[in-house]
């Protein structure tokens, strides 16, 4: 795609811009070059207009099955030599706040007593162990995380797994009235800058000398996730498919349910897979987008990526995703953050797909609901992996909606003595000021709303079925 040229008025801008980005010395030349450069592609007006004619839906050569992926085999040497080039990427850049946790998300506790960070290096643990292979551990932070993580880290030092940390860029946020950076202004704290999403993840490898020193050890491919999917652990049928059919970029989907209609989907276009997200569609096919029927798969964020493949396109500059622009306040002042996502690259990579796999690789824990889901009796642990109980029938989980009382993990906790039965619960609501005693089951459609002002406790041992409690009459 052709890079836009820019108004004489914007040249202007740019020009302004340039010059107070030059005087800002907490970032590097990289930095700072990329960070001009995301900007001009946006007041270019570079924007991907998707004509919606054009959308065809993927083939299975394009979104393979997962189940028509061949087996791996299973002498250890061999699945040794195939893991051996890979290397597990996680984004550890968000931080705890929404779930009113301080510090970096990776260091909630999920399942007995064991954080994120830990159930991964469990798992890379035995994988290392096991076949005698050394996949290394990467964790992109950002300035938010990065002088946690390196205190968290040091509690692996006796762990078979190297783990390297590195920074994703620095920008600084965008004064809309006036063109300017925020921290220009005398902002010179965090909040004058942003990380500009996981789409600098490419670039950020690159820069950081990650991405060369991986190659010199004979890596080939990285697996890249997010740091909160429980799901997302190595695939040996996946990185196998991949080195064998010399695909660049691949992309897990999976089947839609109603909860998941914003996620962007695969779509083929002029030839080539493409993201597509809610944002690129016209006002008039939003419905349409959030349809299971047409648009049946989404993106989990689980990415595998050739190391080659993403030197060559940093190099050549030519990863140029959909800018994502996301307007914040700070201190009153109204700013604009320019984004990408690293998924939205699919279409730069040769011979790219898209792999739809089993719901269970996509685990995500974004509140405490979720925490709720993975803590209970509807998962086990084992060897750091988090495997669904064989005695739930129905293959999706519970919808699960806590009031605002259960937000933060510390009231969250604090409200259960235990965690309740929930294999055979089909969705629970719960409002108010709500506590739950021990040992509680809960099955089918359980409704708790304790009136206001009302502490409503549900008992030792209870069993609800099907129930709609308002106060402790009805149970």
């Amino acid at each position: 795609m052709a890079a836009a040229t820019l108004s004489p008025v914007d040249t202007e801008k740019i020009s302004k811009l340039n010059s107070a980005v030059a005087g800002l010395n907490q970032i590097s030349d990289d930095e700072k070059n990329g960070f001009i450069n995301l900007v001009s592609r946006y007041l270019s007006g570079e924007a991907q207009h998707v004509e919606w004619s054009k959308i065809q839906t993927p083939t299975d050569e394009v979104v393979v099955p997962y189940e028509i992926l061949a087996p791996t085999s299973d002498d250890p040497e061999e699945i040794k030599k195939l893991l051996d080039k890979l290397v597990v990427l996680k984004l550890n850049g968000g931080l705890g706040t929404t779930m009113g946790c301080t510090g970096p998300k990776s260091v909630i506790e999920v399942r007995d007593g064991l954080t994120f960070l830990d159930l991964i290096v469990i798992q890379i643990e035995n994988l290392n162990s096991k076949y005698g292979c050394n996949v290394p551990l990467l964790l992109m932070n950002s300035f938010n995380t990065h002088d946690d993580t390196l205190k968290i880290v040091e509690k692996y030092s006796n762990s078979n797994v190297e783990i390297h940390t590195f920074n994703q860029s620095q920008y600084p946020r965008l004064v809309i009235d006036d063109f300017t950076p925020l921290p220009s202004k005398g902002q010179t704290g965090k909040d004058g800058w942003y990380p500009p999403g996981h789409g600098d993840v490419f670039p950020s490898l690159k820069n950081s000398g990650k991405l060369d020193a991986l190659l010199s050890k004979g890596k080939e491919y990285v697996f890249i996730a997010n740091s909160d999917n429980l799901g997302a652990v190595v695939d040996l049928k996946i990185l196998s498919h991949l080195i064998k059919n010399k695909n660049e970029y691949c992309m897990e989907v999976t089947p839609k349910t109603l909860a998941d209609v914003k996620g962007g989907t695969l779509i083929s276009y002029e030839g080539r897979v493409q993201l597509l997200e809610i944002a690129q569609v016209p006002d008039e096919h939003v419905n349409e987008f959030k349809s299971i029927e047409k648009f049946k798969i989404f993106n989990t964020n689980n990415l595998w990526v050739n190391l080659k493949a993403i030197k060559r396109l940093v190099e050549a500059d030519e990863l140029k995703m959909e800018i994502i622009p996301n307007p914040k306040e700070v201190d009153g002042i109204k700013v604009l953050q320019l984004e990408t996502a690293a998924g939205a690259a699919i279409r730069f990579f040769d011979n790219a797909i898209g792999i739809n796999v089993p719901r269970s690789r996509f685990l995500p824990v974004k509140a405490t609901s979720d925490l709720l889901l993975v803590q209970s009796d509807l998962y086990t642990l084992e060897d750091g992996f988090i495997i669904r109980n064989k005695d739930r029938t129905n293959p999706a989980n519970p919808s699960i909606e806590l009031g605002p009382e259960f937000k933060k993990v510390g009231n969250f906790l604090s409200r259960f003595k235990s965690i309740p039965s929930i294999v055979e619960l089909d969705s629970l609501k719960v409002a108010g000021d709500v506590w739950f005693g021990s040992g509680i089951i809960l099955k089918g459609k359980v409704s708790i709303t304790a009136k206001p002002g009302v502490k409503l406790e549900i008992p030792d041992e209870a069993v609800l079925e099907n129930k709609n409690i308002n106060g402790p009459e009805d149970l």
